[in-house]
């Protein structure tokens, strides 16, 4: 379908690619709020995010429970994260390796951004979504709004590509003033403000949009 660059020029899309936790595909990800230990514990979340005996039951399926399991079969930690799925939320490192608290708020804003359609096991136990799973409400830690910069996709966007998250990016340049209505499509306005900033903020310029080019829409010079 035809959609406009940020200079109104219409141009052919393709869809963007999708990558998935556990044969599962998902886009994009995470943050929540869970106690140590595994147990749920939402102080100022959203109105029904799944309960405590919930989240155990899908980490019994998916992982015995274990949050520093890895097989080596590529998924890792008691929700069975793959890494492209893991970084693309924010996550360092390999998910086995981190608390069990980050877990539990990575899965947590996992299921508010896609409901439980990312787990094989919730499928196996029947789980349903609620009025929060798919929401897309970010979750909040300890208890006030994490604001901060959305974490990189996981990808690298190039002329031509077309996504959600290019989108959020795009717009939060024009909120700095730049001519972008966030179309969502990497077409030639997209690219010469991608070089423009990495300029800007002495990064390389290589015309792509990777995690630090990311990141200077919100924290680096115009």
């Amino acid at each position: 379908m035809p959609e406009n660059d940020a200079n109104g020029t219409s141009t052919t899309t393709s869809r963007p690619g999708r990558r998935g936790v556990r044969r599962v595909v998902l886009t994009l990800g995470l943050a929540g709020t869970l106690a140590a230990g595994g147990i749920l514990a939402i102080p100022t979340a959203a109105n029904a995010d799944p309960s405590a005996s919930t989240w155990q039951r899908l980490r019994v399926c998916e992982s015995g429970n274990r949050y520093d399991t890895n097989t080596g079969n590529g998924y890792y930690g008691a929700y069975q994260f793959d890494l492209p799925t893991w970084r693309s939320v924010g996550g360092t490192g390999l998910p086995s390796d981190a608390s069990s608290a980050e877990q539990d708020f990575r899965a947590l804003y996992l299921y508010r951004m896609r409901g439980w359609q990312p787990w094989e096991c919730a499928t196996i136990l029947g789980l349903q979504d609620d009025s929060d799973g798919g929401s897309g409400v970010i979750p909040i830690r300890g208890g006030k709004p994490n604001p901060g910069i959305p974490p990189w996709p996981g990808k690298q966007f190039h002329l031509g590509d077309s996504s959600p998250s290019l989108k959020l990016w795009q717009l939060e340049l024009g909120k700095r003033g730049l001519p972008f209505q966030g179309t969502g499509y990497f077409g030639a306005t997209t690219l010469k403000y991608v070089k423009q900033l990495q300029r800007d903020n002495h990064l390389r310029v290589v015309g792509y949009i990777g995690p630090k080019t990311w990141q200077a829409a919100w924290s680096g010079k115009k």
